[in-house]
């Protein structure tokens, strides 16, 4: 089946967190109800990191089917849910899972919680990798832990890891546990095999817990190969947690669904006490649905969305460079969303914020939200139609002049 990806889906009327929602004036922690994205003037959202295209044909009917049933009780993976997702990691990343070692939980955010609710406690210490994923700060700080930097290094327009300062602050016994991301949200980095088994290398010889969320494994650009942490090598495999899920790969997020992988059957048992007792033992029935179906039918699709959002990639770089040379692309080698190097315009984060949002009517991320590191930057969110970003790039080129 042949997609179209450059269809634009009306979204008024959707509860859509993207394109119905922004980050609240009073407390930027929280989001409240807008509707600066919808009417004669509608700022575009190139923010929320969803996409703006239909799931995979073959999710939509599984999920049409599923509604006409009318029954929507409690609902329980079922063995050929398992198969799916253990079906879809061997064919697609040569990784096989025995289904006994995922525990199924709404999302991979509140997995995450549970995690470091687990295996850290109170006062001890968590190491990220900023800048980064924003809800893994919330997550540190949440559940009463302490956060430990190992700031990635920037320089000649890329990232790479500071395993020097990762060796030094891992020695510290008080940290308990490295997150990694990987592929990395939002620098666009699909880490080597090399960089990858020299991280788990230092962390398990200081007795650091990894837990590698790998949601955006599946989106990786051409001549680019993505390794799962725990198949470099059986101790990795062991002593690691792989957190999956098909949300970015289909654009699922709402489905609620998602895979941590915990081969080591004492860690297992331990996180499986945290889900009970905070009342996490279910999912949701349409996600099980959904997961399955993309798993086994969404390939097509996901081959198409690639092309398509490489394609995106490379046309927001050569607009840029043409015509914005105040903004720096960073060059991505996965995922969809594209980190942006906006120093040069000489802007604070509020003057920032108040330029792209207020002047050039286009929402991005703040930089500063993935940490210090990311002063200066912004995350734009290139799974659109390429009407939309053509239009978003024009806005921000506008405004600038005009500045």
């Amino acid at each position: 089946m042949k997609y179209n990806f450059d269809k634009t889906i009306n979204m008024t009327g959707i509860p859509s967190l993207k394109w119905g929602f922004t980050h609240g004036k009073k407390n930027p922690m929280k989001v409240e109800q807008s509707d600066i994205f919808s009417g004669d003037d509608p700022a575009l959202p190139l923010w929320v990191a969803d996409m703006d295209f239909p799931s995979p044909q073959p999710v939509i009917d599984a999920l049409q089917a599923r509604a006409e049933h009318g029954v929507y009780g409690y609902a329980y993976p079922t063995n050929s849910y398992y198969d799916a997702v253990t079906d879809w990691m061997q064919k697609r990343h040569g990784w096989r899972i025995d289904k006994e070692w995922m525990c199924v939980v709404p999302g991979v955010v509140p997995g995450l919680n549970m995690l470091i609710r687990t295996f850290v406690a109170p006062g001890e210490r968590v190491l990220i990798q900023p800048p980064v994923y924003h809800p893994f700060f919330h997550a540190i700080k949440n559940n009463h832990t302490e956060l430990v930097s190992n700031s990635l290094i920037y320089e000649n327009g890329q990232y790479r890891m500071d395993f020097e300062d990762l060796e030094e602050k891992t020695r510290d016994p008080a940290v308990k546990m490295a997150i990694l991301c990987s592929p990395h949200n939002p620098v666009g980095r699909i880490w080597s095999k090399e960089e990858l088994l020299r991280f788990g290398e230092i962390c398990l010889r200081n007795d650091v817990l990894v837990v590698s969320d790998e949601i955006h494994g599946d989106l990786v650009f051409q001549g680019n190969v993505f390794t799962p942490f725990a198949t470099i090598n059986e101790e990795f495999l062991q002593k690691s947690i792989i957190c999956t899920a098909p949300s970015k790969t289909f654009n699922l997020a709402g489905m609620k669904t998602a895979n941590i992988v915990i081969p080591d059957e004492r860690l297992r048992s331990e996180y499986q006490k945290t889900l009970v007792s905070n009342g996490l033992s279910g999912i949701m029935a349409f996600g099980i649905v959904a997961v399955e179906a993309a798993y086994r039918h969404g390939e097509e699709w996901l081959e198409q969305v690639l092309e398509y959002i490489e394609s995106n990639f490379y046309f927001l770089e050569e607009y840029i460079a043409q015509h914005i040379p105040q903004i720096r692309v960073i060059s991505a080698e996965g995922t969809y969303l594209i980190w942006l190097d906006c120093r040069q315009l000489g802007m604070d984060r509020e003057q920032l914020k108040r330029f792209f949002e207020e002047e050039a009517r286009v929402f991005l991320n703040e930089g500063h939200i993935f940490g210090s590191e990311g002063e200066g930057f912004q995350r734009i969110n290139i799974a659109c139609t390429r009407a939309t970003l053509a239009e978003a790039l024009t806005r921000i080129k506008k405004a600038i002049n005009q500045m």
